[in-house]
């Protein structure tokens, strides 16, 4: 594996590859690897000859407040498990590389409408820092395919929106949620749980699947199942910021002549903010 760090040597690998007709693919991460991200890595292998692993952490996706400073960064390890599973390139641009007119100076990429809800509306401009640094690494990095995670349901959908809409040629694959074994979704951010917490984390995917089964089962009081949801949370120790039932390709407010839901959730745990969805077909 090849460590790079300068976006020239990197473009002259790219280079490389493209002369031997080698395909490109992407895995952008912000380090503190855990087994979510290894799959990742080996689907993307799937997909093509090469694949690049950026970590950066962006600092223009945390928020006011946010954990931007306590964010873990553990490279060592990282480069370890990169290593093992045959990465090409870890590439790790420093600020000035990925934004080189400096941050305040730096354009801004935007998705309306899919940005403004959920997440969005909870982390004002974590979006637009997500896009903004992605477009740049897909600038850098020239893949054929790109692949994120399921977990972050509204930011792969935010992704794809924002590569169709640039007509960017690449591919966005989605990688299903990796879990523990009671089904806590990995996440770097489960090192914050205490282990009275983590003992309760995974109600919030238990909660889910059961909003799975009744839509199912043929339930279609959605309003319902979101306030009921949002009541379950609290009363297991969670700040629930959203429980949502959405059309699966939009986010939007499904009919009951929908046929693919999305039930996505959030909420803080003490420290540690949890994310999660399930995908059901009714």
């Amino acid at each position: 594996m090849q460590i790079v760090q300068d976006k020239n040597e990197l473009n002259e690998l790219h280079k490389s590859w493209r002369h031997h007709g080698e395909h490109v693919a992407l895995v952008p991460t912000m380090g503190n690897l855990h087994p979510g991200h290894i799959s990742l890595v080996e689907l993307a292998r799937e997909h093509a000859e090469r694949v690049v692993v950026t970590i950066f952490v962006n600092p223009t996706q945390f928020g006011k407040g946010e954990d931007f400073e306590d964010y873990p960064r553990t490279l060592e390890r990282d480069t370890r498990q990169l290593r093992k599973i045959g990465t090409d390139v870890l590439f790790m641009p420093d600020v000035e590389t990925v934004y080189p007119f400096g941050i305040e100076n730096a354009t801004v990429v935007s998705v309306p409408g899919l940005t403004e809800n959920f997440c969005g509306a909870s982390r004002p401009g974590h979006f637009d820092g997500v896009t903004s640094v992605v477009a740049r690494l897909f600038a850098l990095v020239q893949p054929d395919v790109a692949v994120f995670g399921q977990k972050d349901y509204q930011q792969q959908l935010v992704i794809r929106h924002m590569t169709a809409d640039l007509n960017l040629p690449i591919r966005i694959i989605t990688a299903p949620t990796i879990r523990e074994s009671d089904g806590l979704a990995r996440s770097s951010r489960n090192q914050y749980l205490t282990a009275e917490e983590r003992a309760v984390a995974p109600r919030l995917h238990e909660l889910l699947e059961t909003i799975g089964s009744e839509l199912q089962n043929g339930k279609r009081d959605f309003q319902e199942l979101e306030s009921q949801a949002v009541a379950t949370l609290e009363a297991a120790g969670f700040e629930p910021d959203y429980v949502a039932v959405r059309r699966a390709q939009n986010l939007e407010v499904p009919d009951r002549d929908c046929d693919e839901i999305v039930v996505l959730a959030a909420g803080q745990l003490g420290k540690a903010r949890l994310i999660d969805n399930v995908v059901v077909t009714i």
